[in-house]
């Protein structure tokens, strides 16, 4: 499995729909990691093949998503994102964890773990 890119429409059908002041509520069936990117940032593209490498391994318990900063400006304000690249952790249950910058693959792992699973 690699990662799949999110629109505004995508995330409403596939993560939460919190566009009318609706409380949060997930609607996968897994947990999830959305990374909020632009193809312009160093960081980003450094982070992407490590993503790649969560997304496959991870591929039966955790969905892996990204957010293009620049073409999804109204998901981007919804989250508050100023930083990139920025992680949003959705576990199950509960609020989802943001994480700023870029993350060592272990590190990404140990919160996959600790926070997802």
């Amino acid at each position: 499995m690699s990662v799949t890119y999110l629109n505004k429409e995508d995330f409403t059908a596939k993560v939460a729909n919190v566009w009318n002041g609706e409380e949060w509520k997930y609607l996968g069936d897994k947990p999830a990691i959305i990374d909020f990117f632009a193809t312009w940032c160093g960081p980003c593209k450094a982070l992407s093949p490590i993503l790649d490498e969560v997304a496959d391994k991870y591929k039966d318990q955790i969905y892996v998503y990204k957010v293009d900063v620049d073409q999804q400006e109204e998901l981007s304000a919804l989250f508050n994102i100023r930083t990139v690249p920025s992680l949003l952790f959705i576990p199950m249950e509960g609020k989802p964890k943001m994480g700023r910058g870029v993350m060592p693959k272990s590190d990404l792992e140990y919160a996959i773990k600790t926070v997802l699973l």
